[in-house]
């Protein structure tokens, strides 16, 4: 649609709280998840009719992009940046705008996420126009979800004045970001009226991020400008191994969100958006029976059986349940997780304990 879009698809995330489903080799965004496609190929899906494949990017780590390159065929192989090892989303946004700006001076990019589920995929494409427009005026636009319930889990954007109406949606100036408020503060938030959940979905001109990465990440720029010398060249792939792994890992949003000036909001409601962040998660967006069960992979017989989810995962099989309540399991075939649905975050601990000993096996 417009020559200069880019869409930059960050696909190199762990995905742990899905742990034992995702692993490191396999992360969520490589799963189908409610679906018959990885979320990954969905986040490629809804782009057609915006994005030619060609100007599809996925930044990602080397580990994983065998098995993203042949899931998505379609995109060029040329057009997967691989990091060596995870620096944060700071470092992804800098190295895809620097590799566009080399391809195309004039180029917008899309910043935008494999793992997370949108449901609403018309309002979604009526935002990447808009933004490409609010983005084509210098602006650094951020896509923010308009808040359902008091979420402690999200960073929030604080809406200020009108910037313009574009492709009829409402966009704003930002006033503030809060990352991760308590449940007083977000109540607070909610009810204000004021703020958006922060999406982690970017819209900009590579050059405008480029200088704001200069101004605000000074080593992180003269490092994306060695990279950016040797792109093309027959050194690039040892000059990137050599720089990466001396960048500081950092976010976008404290690196640079969080100061720059110029920055627009387009809140979004009824979008359907969940960024799939846990097993509980999973309730929101799988069918449930009528009393309110989720279960994947599995024939379920149930007996006063009440808000539990079973996941099985090749290994089909029949699961009876008598009087339970409220409980995820997930069989993985190694391992099976039995959790109560109220503590379905903390699987990360087990994953952080299985790493201090040694059992990469299992993560």
């Amino acid at each position: 649609m417009y020559e200069n879009y880019y869409a930059v698809i960050m696909a190199g995330g762990g995905g742990t709280r899905l742990w034992p489903l995702s692993r490191k080799s396999r992360p969520k965004q490589m799963l189908a998840i409610g679906q018959d496609r990885s979320l990954f190929q969905v986040a490629v899906d809804r782009l057609q009719g915006v994005f030619s494949s060609d100007r599809i990017y996925v930044v990602t780590v080397e580990e994983q992009a065998a098995e993203l390159k042949k899931q998505c065929p379609e995109i060029p192989a040329e057009n997967f940046l691989l990091e060596t090892m995870p620096r944060g989303t700071a470092s992804v946004v800098g190295y895809a705008a620097a590799v566009l700006g080399k391809r195309d001076p004039d180029a917008i990019m899309a910043v935008l996420t494999a793992d997370h589920i949108i449901g609403n995929l018309k309002l979604f494409q009526q935002i990447l126009t808009s933004a490409y427009q609010v983005a084509g005026e210098d602006y650094l636009v951020t896509l923010g979800v308009t808040p359902t319930y008091p979420a402690t889990g999200y960073g929030y954007t604080r809406r200020g004045d009108l910037v313009g109406r574009y492709q009829d949606l409402d966009v704003f100036q930002v006033r503030e970001f809060t990352e991760k408020p308590d449940l007083p503060e977000a109540e607070r938030m909610l009810s204000s009226g004021e703020y958006a959940w922060n999406s982690g979905m970017f819209f900009w001109r590579t050059e405008v991020i480029l200088n704001e990465i200069s101004l605000q990440m000074s080593e992180l720029s003269s490092q994306l400008k060695v990279i950016t010398e040797a792109w093309g060249t027959p050194d690039q792939d040892s000059v990137i191994r050599k720089v990466w792994p001396d960048i500081k890992p950092e976010t976008i949003d404290f690196g640079i969100m969080e100061n720059a000036g110029k920055v627009a909001v387009i809140p979004a409601a009824d979008l359907e958006w969940n960024d799939v962040g846990s097993w509980e998660a999973l309730f929101d967006v799988m069918p449930a029976d009528a009393d309110g069960n989720v279960f994947q992979g599995c024939e379920h017989i149930s007996l006063d059986t009440s808000g539990v989810l079973l996941y099985t995962a090749d290994n089909p099989r029949t699961v009876v349940t008598i009087g339970a309540q409220d409980l995820i399991v997930v069989d993985t075939g190694d391992i099976l997780l039995i959790c109560d649905r109220d503590r379905a975050q903390e699987v990360r601990q087990i994953v952080k304990r299985l790493e201090s000993a040694g059992r990469s096996e299992l993560t």
